[in-house]
């Protein structure tokens, strides 16, 4: 992890990167890369300020229909490491294809994030590590399914 298991650590680092994004101050490349997925989520600009420290420790609870933001966000940051680094071998290729049916790179991530989700889900109920062959053979399906 890039931030061991300080939860409140890694929030503050969205918000440090999105500030020095606005204020166009140098970043780390680990930092535009989380500016760049904070860009694209509108709906989070306006809470990803210095002074809302409720932020750090708020608890998000999806049986109460609540999305946690830095975890979509860290999927998003995921799926894009996975991509630049085409780890597992393939997953590069499954991304053009269905981009080239969605023509909507944002969408076509949130397919992946989703997957990537399942597939850690799975993986932890079942008290096994990943397994990359079935992950990609999870986005092969939805990519039939598009």
């Amino acid at each position: 992890m890039i931030f061991g298991n300080d939860r409140n650590q890694l929030r503050q680092a969205y918000i440090n990167a999105w500030v020095k994004a606005q204020q166009q101050l140098p970043m780390t490349a680990l930092e535009q890369q989380i500016s760049d997925v904070i860009a694209i989520h509108p709906e989070y600009h306006s809470m990803l300020t210095p002074k809302n420290d409720s932020l750090l420790e708020k608890e998000y609870l999806p049986e109460m229909g609540e999305s946690n933001p830095f975890l979509h966000m860290g999927l998003h940051l995921g799926v894009r490491d996975q991509l630049a680094t085409n780890r597992p071998v393939g997953i590069t290729a499954l991304f053009q294809k269905i981009i080239t049916k969605m023509s909507d790179p944002h969408q076509a991530e949130h397919i992946f994030m989703e997957t990537l989700a399942e597939s850690i889900w799975l993986a932890q109920r079942n008290n096994q590590a990943p397994d990359e062959a079935k992950y990609l053979n999870m986005l092969k399906r939805k990519l039939k399914a598009l």
